[in-house]
């Protein structure tokens, strides 16, 4: 069945880094886009970033210039480098195949990776 693993969250000052990484199983990996999603208490799971599996990306407004995904087909794993972490980056981030404009694809979602941006 599908699977996501996400990992690499935890406490980070204002400006600082984190690198999250998503195991995925279960689905042909080389085959999908893969996106990574937030989402703040009190609101909705938002798009942050995706990757195309021929390279595409697509960056959410609020984390251009400052976050990174990237991907490595023979380890299954989709990564974020996260820079520049500003309170408001603050959320549980979950990882998932991305279907058209970003949407996620499989209504199964991992535990998600807690980032929480504070001094």
């Amino acid at each position: 069945q599908v699977q996501f693993v996400e990992s690499g969250g935890g406490l980070v000052q204002p400006g600082g880094s984190l690198r999250l990484s998503c195991a995925a199983s279960g689905i042909i990996f080389s085959l999908h886009a893969m996106g990574w999603y937030r989402q703040a208490p009190g609101k909705q799971r938002e798009l942050v970033a995706m990757l195309t599996r021929g390279g595409l990306t697509n960056y959410a407004d609020f984390v251009k210039g400052r976050f990174t995904i990237s991907r490595d087909n023979a380890k299954n794993t989709v990564y974020l480098q996260m820079n520049s972490l500003k309170p408001e980056d603050t959320a549980v981030y979950y990882c998932n195949a991305a279907g058209p404009a970003g949407s996620p694809l499989y209504a199964y979602w991992g535990q998600g990776t807690q980032v929480t941006v504070s001094s």
